[in-house]
């Protein structure tokens, strides 16, 4: 289990400017429930990348599980722009739903 973070940790630090490993990495704290460390990793992937949709939706969904829904429904406010800029309906559509779930 260790093993899976320190290599998404080196992946990090071998490219800090790609967006999929600190993804992977931010994935990986949020399933272990280090929430901090899951959030702190999805903003620096998301100031990094506004454009990277998924960080916006996995992002929420860490947040939700924290219970901190106001701060859930901010980010999914932010991840419905970067969906609409990019044109992808889909993901605009998921986290809309989050969104609408939550009301």
């Amino acid at each position: 289990m260790n093993a899976r973070l320190d290599m998404l940790k080196q992946l990090v630090d071998e490219h800090p400017g790609e967006a999929f490993p600190r993804y992977g990495l931010a994935v990986e704290y949020a399933n272990r429930g280090d929430i901090e460390a899951a959030l702190q990793q999805f903003a620096k992937l998301l100031e990094q990348h506004p454009n990277y949709t998924a960080g916006y939706q996995m992002s929420a969904q860490t947040l939700l599980r924290a219970g901190r829904s106001e701060e859930a429904r901010g980010v999914l406010a932010e991840g419905i722009a970067s969906a609409r800029r990019e044109g992808n309906s889909k993901a605009e559509g998921e986290m809309q739903a989050m969104l609408d779930e939550m009301q």
